[in-house]
């Protein structure tokens, strides 16, 4: 499966200690050089920093359409961005995203996306994780994941919590 990520779910995953799930659930997961730059770049600690430069199951690939990444950049961050653009250049079955703009324009490109819940609801299923609630509790307190209190009732009844 060709699963490309934003920074947001690689950074909240890693934060709470179980980026190990990309990996289980997919095998590979590759980031556009601006996820990476925004990452690895930026002169302070994002969790998920180390791992990107050192997991082997983390690829770091070039956008080739750097002008519709330049329209794009007009209403998004760069990693948002790129995710979008390597996605559809490279046919990537999923992309991974929690913003909400970028995963409306992403579902507009005919992208299936999914964010860092969707994600903890997959684990689940595939028995990769017991329960959903504690990981995303951490992910709301240690993280700073925000998640409404309708998104957060919603998650638990999908997980069936």
């Amino acid at each position: 499966m060709i699963v490309v990520s934003d920074t947001s779910p690689i950074t909240s995953l890693a934060g709470i200690g179980r980026l190990e799930l990309l990996q289980q659930l997919y095998g590979r997961v590759i980031i556009p050089q601006a996820v990476y730059n925004e990452m690895v770049k930026v002169g302070k600690a994002v969790p998920g920093a180390l791992e990107v430069q050192t997991f082997a199951w983390i690829e770091t690939q070039q956008v080739s359409d750097k002008e519709r990444v330049a329209v794009l950049q007009a209403d998004l961050d760069p990693g948002e961005a790129e995710a979008i653009i390597l996605a559809m250049e490279i046919n990537a079955e999923l992309l991974l995203m929690d913003e909400r703009f970028g995963r409306t324009i992403a579902l507009h490109y005919g992208i299936n996306v999914s964010g860092v819940l969707g994600v903890l609801l997959e684990a689940k299923r595939k028995g990769l994780i017991s329960e959903v609630k504690p990981l995303m509790d951490q992910l709301i307190n240690d993280v700073e994941f925000r998640v409404s209190s309708q998104l957060y009732t919603m998650i638990l009844l999908s997980a069936g919590e």
